[in-house]
């Protein structure tokens, strides 16, 4: 059930003067379902400042994580009432991520979806920054 899909992304972090600062992806990927996982993948463009990076959304009933390999490479789960520990790997050295997932909202199916996640990410040492990540997945 390997399709064609196009994925947004939509997520929107606040500045020191809280002001937001949007970040919108829509690019083309692969959707499919692998027992009680749905996967969406994608490259990263420069765009992002991550190209060279292949991200892949793994999809679950409750849980949901952000995996990235390549220049960058990363796992980021997001689970309700749940604080993650990540590790985020760059060519100019790794971070420390702890996640705190606030609201967590996944409507998925064969179609495609959309995700919903309300979150504190504090790297170390640093006060936690609240971002707010929409996926909306089309499969094609």
């Amino acid at each position: 059930m390997n399709k064609k899909a196009l994925i947004h992304v939509f997520s929107v972090q606040p500045d020191e003067s809280d002001k937001e600062e949007p970040i919108e992806v829509v690019t083309p990927g692969s959707f499919y379902k692998k027992g009680d996982f749905y996967y969406a993948m994608y490259e990263e463009t420069e765009i992002s400042g991550m190209e060279g990076t292949t991200t892949t959304l793994k999809i679950g009933e409750d849980k949901f994580s952000l995996i990235r390999r390549g220049n960058i490479t990363s796992k980021m789960e997001f689970e309700m009432d749940k604080k993650n520990i990540s590790m985020y790997n760059t060519p100019y050295g790794t971070l420390q991520l702890s996640i705190d997932t606030k609201e967590l909202d996944i409507e998925m199916g064969e179609e495609g979806g959309k995700i919903s996640i309300d979150y504190d990410m504090t790297v170390e040492g640093q006060k936690p920054q609240n971002t707010s990540l929409n996926v909306h997945i089309e499969a094609q």
